[in-house]
């Protein structure tokens, strides 16, 4: 059995996903950035809880830390995200976004991968068989995006699909760069979690089976993908 790390693991799909691979005999350190709410979910499932904020490096290297001491790590799965939303949760569009909105949201999608993806390279290079699952959204699609008449066109937002776009190209340039490592981004789906304010239309269920999928990838498996469950998304 292998050993994850889920980051923003203590609710929605960060949390089924870790029931997931606990149910498999995996061992899982679930990540939050509150370690008190990390603490108690981790006790409902059986997972290891571990503080890591995406945003801090002093929290990111102590937590790489802290793993390295315990045996390693085999599978990275970022997970912790945020939309970018106004104060009353309203999706902030084109023409009130502006550099600062941007800022936030990009710290934790875009900067917290890669700063979470540099600190456990070193480990993630010493396992026989290396995943990283990289969550991403159709909304990152510029393909999808650009398609008239679907539900990714209508969606207003400016800096999430720009952060999950990025989140793309960082998949594949990664996994150009470590072609022995298996490192994908995936798309669960328009999933009812904090997120979006529960109004996707899956249950979380549903949106981390893709995310299970992609973090048993076997070691001829496919990597610089982008994915759902249904199959490969257009970049």
């Amino acid at each position: 059995m292998t050993t994850a790390l889920i980051t923003g693991a203590n609710k929605g799909l960060g949390f089924e996903t870790a029931r997931r691979l606990v149910a498999e005999g995996h061992t899982v350190y679930l990540a939050s950035r509150d370690a008190d709410r990390g603490r108690r979910a981790a006790d409902q499932l059986g997972a290891r809880a571990i503080q890591l904020d995406v945003t801090d490096d002093a929290s990111v290297q102590a937590a790489a830390k802290a793993i390295e001491a315990d045996g390693g790590l085999d599978i990275l799965i970022n997970n912790a995200g945020v939309e970018g939303r106004d104060a009353d949760n309203n999706v902030i569009g084109p023409a009130e976004v502006t550099g600062d909105d941007m800022l936030r949201t990009f710290d934790t999608n875009v900067f917290g991968v890669v700063r979470v993806l540099h600190a456990f390279l070193p480990l993630l290079r010493r396992s026989a068989a290396p995943v990283v699952v990289n969550v991403s959204s159709g909304l990152g699609s510029l393909t999808a995006v650009s398609t008239a008449n679907t539900p990714t066109h209508a969606y207003p937002g400016v800096a999430y699909p720009a952060s999950k776009a990025a989140v793309n190209m960082i998949t594949v340039q990664y996994a150009k760069a470590f072609p022995a490592m298996r490192i994908n981004a995936v798309e669960p789906g328009f999933t009812k979690t904090d997120l979006n304010g529960n109004t996707g239309v899956q249950t979380v269920e549903q949106g981390a089976e893709i995310i299970v999928r992609m973090a048993l990838v076997p070691t001829d498996g496919p990597t610089g993908t982008y994915s759902s469950a249904a199959g490969p998304i257009p970049w």
